[in-house]
């Protein structure tokens, strides 16, 4: 007989009870963004507000939900960072949700670690031997913590749970936010504002930007808002059009965006910086008083020599020196390019020096810092490790140190390359626990998945890091019951506590994950700048789960102070690449691909068909050649190429490409999957492959972009799909 409504939920709580994980069932009324579910009829669209999790920016998203079932995703027009807007990555959650290859359960691997044959373990067997590991450790720093861009809520419970147990806190590594440049980007602010914080450039106000790398309109930071912004700037809000100039040696989208493309020499960009910079002090451009202080910043400039160095002439040096200098509102930024050179931290610094220099700190139109969120333990969004300590966490597996491995939200076999030595070191890990929701090729290597809801299904909250004018907690709510016998990573940490008990569960006494978010949203109860009026605790809550967060009602941003100034002159190295150049003659550019990131949206056939929007190429790899180059070579469109670096080789077909430097290839990322799923296994190539590792003394940094390769024709055709063609391979997946 069918059941009713109210059997279904007793039903569903007995079940809940005898896995041992009851609190991970417990229901939870589900506010959509326009009304409650009491109100609506079979067949009625209902819309909740979440945050989307499929990259680390925090954007506001409304789901729409029709008879249970998530149909559409859409910007949250309430939401400040994103304002209504989404990317196609965004757009594309629904195949997060409905991904034919999720695991459906918590499973065991019974064949050995790569073998891939799992077996179903009930979720209290899991958590009861879980429990049991830990519980005989000696020593608690034998366990290690290893995700990528956490939930904030998830990271705070987390460092709960990882201190009271006295273990080492959680290393976090995550290769698209490597890309980007975000830990070095606050390591930078923490040198010029003495504040660990990402910095915040305010587009929409500004006349003239000066872009060093930075892919605004593509992958960088928080592209949907910067992309709104570069819209706002470019219908004249402050007088003029706006104007930008990006320095990049590949023609990205926000190059082809630009006013002007410069295709700069890779690894020159501090330079560049620095002459600029030399010009409006030495000539005393601009309207903001007298560039005396700063005249020792640029004592050791030599415009020449840095001109000769860098194949721009003296003349066009000087001339964007009076285009940044002649604008009201200018501003520099260092992008995520600069991150993945040897140079990288003093590129950064000569960079930032023109936003001091032209006094852009705090002004409309320049460089901002966030404001933290005015609220006790919400804490602050979760800064990157660094990757010495990923690097350091590697040597003490290899080393036996490590007795049981958790891996959350990241796959370092797949991202890192080869010669870090990530899998090897995973095998002398007696216990590796994985939570990943589809088998990656880390996760193969796990002895035990417990898989966790995917972001449609799921509780939380995350602190927006950059990109906002105000302090946001972009909160998520499940959209729809979850579909499969998964369970929240937090509510797992919880029942572990719990099992544990002593000092450890009493650091954590919150009985489930929806407890711990409840009480943690009542830190903003009666705030005086919140943008929705909450009299009780219970209102709050809900207005927490229908606006989709908490943010202030008015911009608040602080003004950074240039505490960290430097004493001496700014110095830039040139920069060091991997490979004899006699050997290797071009420098390799791996760049995140627009849809599929850094491979993370491969398992997703609508990011792998939408085109690339330079090449218009899909489902597979390509490298991008200068046409110049090509015809030197021998290369043709879609002719098979081998790329070798000193760390190994790909096969990829090329595309000649008149937006790059005729001395750079570049090669997007994204695919070469062994696992992920039907859709992106055995497709293309992965480019990480070829990274190379600096030098001893610059160990302590991933230099994704200092490697230089060979390029050599194979003579045999793969035709890439492409959006002007129904030929290529990748498509019949989906036919």
């Amino acid at each position: 007989a069918p059941l009713s409504r109210r059997d279904f939920f007793r039903v569903a709580a007995g079940l809940s009870a005898a896995t041992g994980l009851a609190p991970a069932m417990r229901k939870v009324a589900l506010e959509p963004f326009v009304r409650p579910p009491e109100e609506a009829m079979p067949g009625e669209a209902l819309w909740y507000a979440s945050t989307c999790r499929q990259c680390p920016a925090g954007c506001g998203i409304v789901v729409r939900v029709i008879n249970g079932r998530a149909r559409k995703i859409e910007g949250n027009p309430a939401h400040p960072l994103n304002r209504g807007k989404l990317c196609a990555r965004g757009q594309a959650g629904l195949q997060v949700l409905y991904n034919p290859d999720r695991l459906q359960n918590a499973v065991r691997q019974t064949g050995g670690r790569g073998s891939r044959e799992f077996q179903p373990i009930p979720w209290r067997e899991a958590v009861d031997e879980l429990a049991a590991k830990i519980g005989e450790q000696d020593d608690r720093a034998r366990l290690a913590f290893l995700a990528g861009i956490l939930p904030d809520h998830l990271l705070v419970l987390t460092n709960l749970f990882l201190t009271a147990l006295g273990s080492p806190p959680p290393v976090l590594f995550d290769l698209h936010s490597a890309l980007e440049g975000r830990e070095p980007a606050t390591r930078m602010s923490a040198r010029w504002f003495g504040v660990s914080q990402l910095p915040t450039y305010d587009i929409a106000r500004t006349e003239v930007i000066f872009s060093f790398g930075a892919n605004l309109l593509e992958t960088w930071m928080s592209p949907v808002s910067q992309s709104v912004d570069f819209g706002i700037m470019r219908r004249g809000q402050t007088g003029g059009r706006g104007f930008i100039a990006q320095f990049e040696s590949r023609l990205s989208s926000t190059g082809a965006s630009a006013d002007e493309w410069i295709p700069i020499r890779p690894g020159s960009e501090g330079l560049i910086a620095l002459a600029i910079g030399r010009v409006i002090v030495e000539e005393d451009l601009g309207n903001v008083g007298s560039h005396r202080e700063f005249a020792h910043l640029y004592r050791d400039v030599s415009v020449d020599e840095i001109a000769q160095e860098t194949g721009l002439p003296v003349s066009e040096l000087r001339r964007l020196a009076r285009i940044f200098a002649g604008a009201d509102r200018s501003v520099a930024i260092p992008g995520g390019t600069l991150a993945g050179l040897s140079n990288g931290d003093q590129a950064m610094d000569a960079v930032m020096a023109l936003n001091v220099v032209m006094r852009r700190l705090g002004r409309e139109g320049g460089v901002f810092l966030g404001r933290d969120v005015p609220a006790e333990g919400i804490g602050r969004p979760g800064n990157l490790s660094g990757f010495s300590e990923l690097r350091d966490l590697v040597t003490r597996m290899r080393a036996g140190e490590v007795d049981v491995l958790f891996i959350h939200s990241t796959n370092p076999i797949y991202d890192l390359p080869a010669w870090i030595g990530f899998r090897e070191a995973l095998e002398a890990v007696p216990l590796v626990v994985s939570f990943g929701s589809l088998v990656d090729e880390t996760s193969v290597y796990a002895d035990l998945i417990l898989p966790d809801h995917t972001y449609l299904e799921s509780w939380g909250y995350q602190l927006v890091p950059t990109g906002a004018d105000r302090p946001i907690v972009s909160a998520s709510q499940p959209t729809v019951q979850p579909l499969y016998d998964t369970r929240a990573t937090a509510d797992v940490l919880l029942a572990l506590t719990s099992a544990l008990g002593g000092e450890v569960s009493e650091a954590l006494p919150w009985s489930d994950e929806v407890r711990f978010l409840e009480e943690t949203s009542t830190a903003f109860f009666d705030s005086s700048i919140s943008v929705y009026e909450a009299r009780t605790t219970a209102r709050l809550w809900s207005r927490w789960r229908q606006f989709g967060g908490w943010w202030s009602e008015k911009d608040i941003r602080t003004e950074p102070e240039a505490k960290g100034l430097p004493s001496e002159a700014l110095t830039v190295q040139p920069a060091e690449f991997a490979g004899p150049a006699e050997t290797y003659p071009y420098t390799l550019l791996v760049y995140p691909s627009v849809t599929l990131s850094d491979g993370r949206g491969a398992s997703q056939p609508l990011l792998q068909e939408a085109p690339d929007p330079m090449t218009t190429a899909r489902w597979d790899t390509w490298i991008e050649i200068n046409r110049e180059t090509a015809a030197q070579l021998g290369i043709t469109d879609n002719m098979l190429v081998r790329v070798s670096s000193t760390q190994g080789q790909i096969e990829v077909p090329a595309v000649i490409h008149p937006g790059i430097r005729p001395d750079v290839v570049a090669i997007p990322l994204g695919q070469g999957h062994e696992d992920l799923g039907r859709f992106a296994m055995q497709r293309g190539a992965q480019a990480m492959k070829l990274i190379a590792p600096g030098a001893a003394s610059q160990n302590d940094r991933l230099l994704w972009a200092s490697t230089r390769v060979l390029i050599q024709p194979l003579l045999e055709e793969k035709v890439l799909a492409r959006l002007e063609s129904l030929e290529g391979e990748g498509r019949e997946t989906i036919r």
